[in-house]
């Protein structure tokens, strides 16, 4: 049988925590550029906006948590990109851009620094 110490167990949940964030975000990028690349505003428009809402609320309720061990700082910066991405989400929805592109380029950057 296998002793892990406590270290080792952490570190193997953080990478595999990093790495289900990475897949979710992957996932948000696909569903983003499947949307840009419709010629108008329709179903793969609401199902990427949807989806990238629920990822980037989901992770603001996790970066505002007491409990997360992220900086400060990085906490806060994190979160404004969130809302930012979110406000640019809702400003396509309603019509008043197009700019899924910016969504997955901002994405694409957190994303990679995952690694």
């Amino acid at each position: 049988m296998y002793q892990f110490s406590y270290a080792e167990v952490m570190q193997d949940s953080v990478a595999d925590a990093k790495e289900r964030e990475r897949q979710v975000l992957d996932r948000s990028i696909e569903l983003l550029a499947i949307a840009r690349d419709k010629e108008k505003y329709g179903r793969e428009a609401i199902d990427a906006l949807f989806y990238t809402r629920r990822v980037w609320v989901s992770f603001i309720e996790d970066l505002k948590h007491p409990d997360n061990q992220l900086e400060v700082q990085l906490r806060a910066n994190l979160i404004s990109i969130a809302i930012w991405i979110l406000k640019e989400g809702d400003r396509i929805r309603k019509r008043q851009s197009t700019n899924f592109q910016g969504i997955i380029d901002v994405t694409t950057i957190i994303r990679d620094g995952l690694k």
